[in-house]
């Protein structure tokens, strides 16, 4: 499943007008910190499995989630410049990278 979504991850980027090289600037230095180390309950990136119902719900329920925080997490995930688009692109890169 990760060898198709990561085309299709980067073709929505692309097609959005997102930079590619900024949402992945973005997910190093907001998200991967706490998602790496299971922060505060954060899902950890090697743990698909723990992350499975989160992406069964959608990009945009995720997104949504991201946009006003939940638990640790603080609205935007401490991105607190980055646009909606921003951030769902941010989502995807995330879903792209689990392990």
């Amino acid at each position: 499943m990760k060898k198709i979504i990561a085309p299709v991850v980067l073709g929505l980027l692309l097609g959005s007008g997102v930079a590619h090289a900024e949402i992945e600037a973005i997910v190093d230095r907001h998200c991967q910190a706490c998602h790496d180390a299971g922060l505060a309950g954060a899902p950890k990136m090697d743990d698909a499995d723990n992350w499975a119902p989160r992406i069964a719900t959608g990009v945009d329920a995720m997104t949504q989630t991201v946009i006003s925080g939940k638990g640790a997490m603080p609205p935007k995930g401490t991105c607190f410049n980055c646009t909606d688009d921003q951030l769902r692109a941010a989502v995807e890169v995330m879903i792209s990278r689990l392990k």
